[in-house]
């Protein structure tokens, strides 16, 4: 054999081990940024660390798969969309009530999806699988909430916050999951 040729065969090899040792990390981070979009964004800047971001990322996605979640009938979905302009209507003469029903009501739309309601936090981490998209609003929401707790919140700002509920609202009453192993209702 040539020397040419074994140059050109040597580089080769070094180009396909190269893209095989460098290809499956750079397709499991654009998967991870392609399925939580900004939240991607959001834990690399909190961990200040890309590889324990993704780890955090991949450790969500395994506690979503094990959830039993499923849509609403279509005769919760009416009930809820029905509760919701209650809570839009009694905006207008108790806001801070309105605003803590709407926070109710998301989290009873969480569970009767299927996911867990234990703590805001676990909340987020549950919901950025497949709703990351409106996780910023519900942070907002949340945000104004606790604000309104110390007495901060102007009624622009509750209002600010019924609107951010009713993103993740309708997120969740319109959107559908994947389907799991273990769901029991489609």
């Amino acid at each position: 054999m040539s020397s040419g040729i074994l140059v050109v065969v040597i580089v080769v090899v070094v180009v396909l081990v190269g893209a095989a040792v460098l290809a499956p990390p750079y397709l499991r981070r654009k998967r991870l940024r392609d399925k939580f979009g900004p939240e991607y964004e959001r834990a690399v800047e909190e961990t200040e660390d890309r590889r324990a971001a993704e780890r955090e990322l991949a450790q969500r996605e395994r506690r979503h798969d094990e959830l039993e979640l499923r849509d609403l009938t279509p005769e919760r979905k009416e009930e809820f969309t029905a509760e919701w302009a209650s809570v839009q209507e009694r905006f207008v003469d108790e806001p801070a009530d309105a605003v803590g029903a709407a926070d109710k009501l998301v989290t009873n739309v969480m569970a009767e999806r299927g996911y867990p309601t234990e703590g805001f936090d676990q909340q987020v981490a549950d919901l950025s699988v497949e709703h990351a998209a409106t996780l910023d609003h519900y942070r907002a929401a949340h945000a104004i909430a606790i604000e309104h707790a110390d007495g901060k919140a102007s009624t622009e700002d509750l209002r600010t916050a019924l609107v951010h509920y009713r993103a993740l609202f309708l997120d969740l009453t319109n959107g559908s999951h994947t389907t799991h192993k273990k769901d029991t209702v489609s």
